[in-house]
């Protein structure tokens, strides 16, 4: 079960890119979201939301386990879940999407209350918790700018 888990947490492995993995997370968040899309179903964008989200707290506990390491950087499932919490019920133009990736990165970075503080949460959930506080924030953000 520790390789399921790792393999989920680092996105089929994407998170050992060497450079910038949760950009290369928050992108593929983003190629996530616009392929959901294509179906036209947004429970079926609400549903894979979920399930991220609940897999990423599984998955990302147990890479914290395998990794002996709080929030180990080769975890991009919170940056794929951060983005379709950003994404969700914002169209999908360029500018929309750009405005989305932007502000999500910003406040991932940033860590603005409570966001930083879910960090300290056990396990799973504080790895999750605070890409997923930046997600609202970013939807937020963009939805205010359109």
């Amino acid at each position: 079960m520790k390789k399921i888990g790792v393999f989920i947490a680092t996105c089929s492995y994407l998170g050992h890119v060497p450079i910038a993995p949760g950009t290369l997370g928050s992108l593929l968040g983003l190629g996530v979201c616009f392929f959901i899309r294509l179906t036209g179903a947004l429970y079926l964008e609400l549903l894979l939301a979920l399930i991220i989200i609940g897999l990423g707290v599984w998955s990302a506990g147990i890479a914290e386990q395998y990794f002996n390491k709080e929030d180990p950087r080769v975890v991009i499932i919170d940056e794929v879940a951060g983005m379709l919490v950003t994404l969700f019920l914002i169209p999908l133009t360029f500018s929309g999407a750009l405005f989305g990736f932007l502000a999500f990165r910003f406040f991932d970075i940033v860590k603005p209350y409570p966001a930083r503080s879910l960090e300290r949460l056990p396990g799973g959930w504080g790895v999750m918790m605070d890409d997923l506080i930046a997600g609202v924030y970013a939807n937020l953000v963009v939805r205010l700018l359109i």
